[in-house]
């Protein structure tokens, strides 16, 4: 199993935060221009495959140039934060090591995890608010594509949810047979992110082989609170 895998099979993941000196943090920047706005379910999807490609990619794995970052990132808690950028502050990360995703004309850039204190100029110029986008109707899911499930009775930004399917798409990983994981690496870790009714998702989560990402409630929502679910084998919608 890739070591990055191994490091993430059996953690407990919440969005949990430290003193922001010391925190490591993956940041997920979110192309978001003023006058042509991605679509939100776009968005969501991009960050979610983006998160999982800078896991997985050959540069994370060891003697590779990510390794020591993401590693240490992967050993203490995951966190994840969401910036907006726009025009040439959008152009200034593409230079930052990390890897973007692009989405039904949704961009998203997931960066090399680092300690918060130390982020760079490029990034910290970056606003983490304003990230809001209106609900939209996605369309077929994509083949190949993993689902990745919205609590239905939780309200989030769009860059508070593109971090909590980041957590997801981490956490679906190592619950994959080598083969489903060489298949989902081909289809670039095509992602697609839904909205159950209510009583579907009580249900999903009540499955004994779903994995379910579990926010600190330090931000837009209560402690404890679920916020996005992954099943292997949930039947597509």
């Amino acid at each position: 199993m890739n070591p990055i895998l191994e490091m993430l099979v059996g953690r407990h993941y919440s969005t949990d935060e430290e003193d922001p000196v010391a925190v490591r943090a993956m940041p997920v920047v979110l192309r978001i221009e003023r006058t042509a706005p991605p679509c939100r379910t776009d968005v969501l999807e991009a960050a979610a495959a983006a998160a999982i490609a800078v896991c997985l990619d050959p540069r994370a794995e060891p003697g590779g140039e990510w390794h020591e970052e993401v590693a240490a990132w992967v050993r203490g808690r995951i966190r994840k934060v969401s910036r907006r950028a726009r025009g040439a502050h959008w152009e200034a990360v593409q230079a930052l090591p990390g890897i973007t995703v692009e989405v039904g004309g949704a961009q998203v850039r997931a960066l090399v995890p680092g300690r918060v204190g130390q982020a760079p100029k490029e990034l910290t110029r970056l606003q983490i608010s304003g990230s809001e986008l209106p609900e939209d109707e996605p369309g077929p899911v994509p083949p190949h594509a993993r689902l990745l499930w919205l609590n239905p009775r939780v309200e989030m930004t769009a860059g508070k949810a593109a971090a909590q399917v980041g957590h997801a798409s981490m956490l679906l990983a190592p619950t994959l047979s080598e083969e489903e994981l060489k298949e989902w690496a081909a289809a670039e870790y095509r992602c697609a992110v839904r909205t159950p009714a209510p009583a579907e998702w009580d249900a999903l989560t009540a499955r004994p082989d779903a994995v379910v990402v579990r926010d600190a409630g330090y931000t837009e929502v209560a402690p404890g609170t679920a916020t996005v679910a992954v099943a292997p084998r949930t039947p597509e919608r």
